[in-house]
């Protein structure tokens, strides 16, 4: 038994400190490490060397700043994570390593209306095959993140009755996967995991504070607040779509007037449209009309980038974050969209707030909330159970480490990808 304050505690926190910060960055240079850690270079170079020698981490030469480095990042058999993001119409998954690097991922139609158990069975049959492709077994499978179109209700686990899925209201996805999969299942909403992901490996990267934007069938907002998510305590925090734009407007799905949801999600701005290009217009192809020139899209565009940008400034106001991300197919229209936000911004925010503000658009694209969840069950399993089969009981590293889940480690803002061979790297 280690007792606190001994030497075999404090070599044991220091090799769990050098763990978290690859887990998190994907792969960092040894130099990287002993700045995120504070421990000395030294320190830093005996553990690194006792890891690989473990087995846990894996040890690369690259260069950073024109000088010859050594990249560290978690060994290929450490485990792997699987993401699973359910949308309006689609279901995504992706499994990748614990060195950020995406294995496989297949996305597929869903039909909005099925039964939950009907999209929990598909994601089911989806993770098996595509953990079964890895060639990975799927007792090296640590945790699966699971994203959802709706608020989750943070004491009881269970999915909220604003979701885009109503048939699934009041069901509790963590509960429904896991006794699938038989593995532990991390769930979040779709907004929030498009921050998670969009900060550690996309526009959000290097900002502490952030607003991830997702305009789809709904509208919602991903809050990062130093460097992690903010759920709110029943977690609903967010949900800008609902602020009010005007008490006499369209009638929302929660009931009241006029939110900001009736002026901008697909299902309220399409059939203005579909008089003048038909009924099976897209939001997609909005942003791609309007983009060739179309008149009537642009200005919709438009018109949406200013409603949005009337939610930012009253964000700006209240929480004063560094950056907007827009996330969804909007993003694709860029200044089209981005430009009216600003317009909006710098009309009804206040000025200094206005003024520290950076509108970007996301670079995952739709592929934003399932790299999330994958940030998701990296961001929140262990690192002890990393070091439990690798540590001796004096505290030495030895080979056969395992993986598992455990202490729920905060997301950190600015981590990097790393780079692979014959896999893809997330970002």
């Amino acid at each position: 038994m280690e007792t606190p304050g001994s030497q075999s505690s404090l070599h044991r926190a220091n090799l769990e400190r050098v763990v978290r910060a690859v887990r998190m960055a994907g792969s960092l240079t040894q130099a990287e490490i002993a700045r995120s850690t504070g421990l000395s270079a030294a320190t830093v170079s005996n553990i690194v060397r006792e890891l690989k020698d473990a087995g846990t981490v894996e040890v690369t030469p690259t260069s950073a700043g024109g000088r010859r480095a050594r990249s560290v990042s978690l060994s290929g058999d450490a485990g792997i994570v699987v993401g699973v993001d359910f949308g309006h119409s689609h279901l995504r998954v992706a499994v990748g390593n614990l060195a950020h690097q995406v294995l496989a991922e297949e996305t597929e139609p869903i039909d909005v209306d099925a039964s939950a158990a009907e999209g929990f069975d598909r994601a089911e049959r989806l993770v098996n095959r595509l953990v079964e492709a890895t060639g990975v077994g799927p007792g090296k499978v640590i945790g699966v993140g699971l994203g959802v179109p709706g608020p989750i209700d943070v004491e009881s686990g269970t999915l909220g009755s604003t979701a885009i899925l109503p048939g699934w209201s009041g069901t509790n996805p963590s509960e429904e996967l896991s006794g699938r999969l038989g593995v532990g299942v991390y769930v979040d909403n779709d907004a929030n995991l498009g921050a998670l992901g969009e900060l550690v490996w996309g526009s959000g990267r290097g900002a502490a504070d952030l607003a991830y934007i997702k305009v789809a069938s709904g509208v919602g907002a991903g809050l990062v607040i130093s460097g992690q998510i903010y759920r709110g305590p029943g977690g609903t925090a967010g949900e800008i779509g609902h602020i009010t734009l005007d008490e006499s407007g369209p009638v929302c799905r929660c009931g009241n007037r006029g939110c900001l949801e009736t002026f901008t999600a697909a299902r309220y701005v399409l059939p203005l449209l579909q008089p003048s290009h038909g009924p099976d217009l897209t939001m997609a192809e909005v942003v791609r009309l309007a983009r060739e020139g179309d008149p009537g899209c642009r200005r919709v565009i438009g018109d949406v980038g200013r409603h949005i940008g009337s939610g930012v400034a009253n964000l700006c106001n209240l929480l004063n974050p560094s950056r907007v991300v827009l996330g969804g197919d909007l993003a694709e229209a860029g200044e089209l969209v981005l430009g009216p936000i600003r317009e909006s911004v710098s009309r009804y925010a206040i000025p200094s707030a206005a003024r520290q503000l950076g509108i970007v658009p996301g670079t995952l694209g739709g592929r934003a909330e399932v790299l999330g969840a994958l940030a998701l069950v990296l961001s929140e399993m262990g690192d002890s159970t990393l070091l439990d089969g690798a540590l001796s009981a004096d505290g030495a590293a030895q080979p056969g480490g395992r993986p598992g889940t455990g202490d729920g480690v905060p997301a950190v803002a600015g981590a990097r990808p790393a780079d692979g061979t014959g896999t893809s790297a997330i970002a």
